[in-house]
């Protein structure tokens, strides 16, 4: 079966998971059938391939994958109504439907295919498909159009950016890369359809959806490693790390940074439950040593008291040698959010793939419905409050708030 060179590069992937998101006729359906026959051509396998619903199963990927493997002489039996096909070497190959995903508990599978598996309630992965693989140590494929960057998809495409993952690989295609459309069809396409739904269903692009608060943000602009091995880390290693902290005691959330010449590279997080701001400063010390830190913390820290003792906040951190800064007046909320937007449109903030938490509250913390009210209901304002303190001060919208600077040793200032 020919691949264009981006299905290719899928198939050639030994990665346990492959995260796929393509755009509309990239050839998903080709690329999945090709990789049901690649996991069947060996005995006793137990094949996988599910749809949204059953019906679009049988629609889409029936018919082609019959012929495919009626043309290689591998079919022994087919049951038309059960949607199943029996190898000659006994493998199986089933389509199923995630519209009643309770009934495919029980089996046990050596490969999965999910199709258009951000249309696909998430608890059919974890809660039932996710466990048949663990028995046989099955492989899974996920492909689909894009849903936005609040859908689950968006959170398996991550985790196959991210190089911790070593089961994890993912990858963006647009509808041109599969090689099935003409330049000129999409063009056509892109004339008849508003901007962001020629963006989603042709280039794959996973759009922020409806009062998302922090809109700038844009995972293939704003996600970048840090190298932090390789000489650059070497060279700035007398530079102070940034530790945007916010209070909240559950849990206590930071955000870890390093200042660049034309940016902020946010390259790691702190997320403790249930604990202080001294423990925040010690998980840091555990993974950096004694590196100089610039705090940004919440400027109400100067009254609250999340540690034993009867210091605040603001003192603990200036007793772990931290130069603490804030400001005197608290910046109103959208003054933060507009400084984090600002940072993100003008490229002078950039994210590490490997903080989850950050990731998560850009993409998914909106407003709540109807207003320009935060939703702090949901838990992905904690880190998206840390990371406002420090991008505020360091770029501000407003400079009126009045900067207080402790370099480590100074007493604490309340006024």
């Amino acid at each position: 079966m020919s691949l264009s060179k981006a299905q290719k590069s899928i198939a050639k992937s030994d990665a346990r998971f492959r995260v796929v998101a393509a755009g509309r006729r990239f050839g998903k359906t080709y690329i999945s059938t090709m990789e049901m026959a690649k996991h069947a051509r060996y005995p006793d396998k137990n094949i996988f391939y599910v749809a949204p619903s059953y019906r679009q199963a049988k629609q889409t990927v029936w018919q082609p994958l019959k012929i495919q493997l009626s043309k290689m002489n591998w079919i022994k039996k087919v049951n038309e109504s059960d949607l199943t096909i029996q190898l000659t070497n006994d493998s199986v190959i089933s389509l199923r439907g995630a519209d009643n995903f309770d009934s495919l508990r029980g089996v046990g599978l050596d490969f999965l295919v999910m199709d258009e598996f951000a249309y696909i309630k998430e608890q059919a992965w974890t809660e039932v498909l996710r466990p048949t693989l663990s028995d046989r140590l099955g492989k899974a494929m996920f492909i689909s159009t894009p849903a936005g960057l609040g859908n689950w998809a968006y959170d398996l495409y991550i985790k196959g950016q991210d190089e911790t993952q070593d089961n994890w690989q993912s990858w963006q295609f647009t509808s041109l890369d599969g090689c099935v459309m003409s330049e000129q069809e999409i063009e056509d396409a892109r004339k008849d359809l508003d901007e962001r739904t020629f963006r989603q269903e042709y280039l794959a692009a996973f759009e922020t959806y409806s009062g998302v608060i922090y809109y700038a943000f844009e995972p293939s602009k704003h996600i970048k490693k840090f190298e932090g091995a390789d000489e650059l880390w070497t060279t700035l290693k007398k530079a102070p790390l940034l530790l945007m902290i916010d209070f909240n005691v559950n849990p206590m959330s930071a955000a870890v940074g390093i200042q660049m010449k034309d940016h902020i590279h946010i390259i790691d997080e702190i997320v403790i439950y249930g604990s202080n701001t001294l423990e925040v400063v010690q998980e840091f010390r555990n993974r950096y040593g004694d590196r100089a830190i610039t705090a940004y913390p919440d400027p109400a820290g100067v009254q609250n008291k999340t540690s034993a003792g009867g210091n605040t906040d603001i003192k603990i951190l200036q007793n772990a040698g931290c130069n603490v800064k804030y400001k005197r007046k608290h910046p109103l909320v959208k003054d933060r959010i507009n400084a984090v937007n600002s940072a993100l449109s003008s490229g002078k903030l950039v994210i590490d793939p490997k903080c989850k938490r950050v990731i998560e509250s850009l993409t998914k913390h909106t407003y709540k419905e109807g207003t320009q009210v935060p939703d702090k209901d949901s838990g992905y304002d904690h880190m998206s409050d840390a990371l406002g303190y420090g991008v505020e001060f360091i770029y501000p919208i407003k400079k009126d708030y009045g900067e207080i600077q402790q370099p480590r040793g100074w007493g604490v200032q309340t006024s």
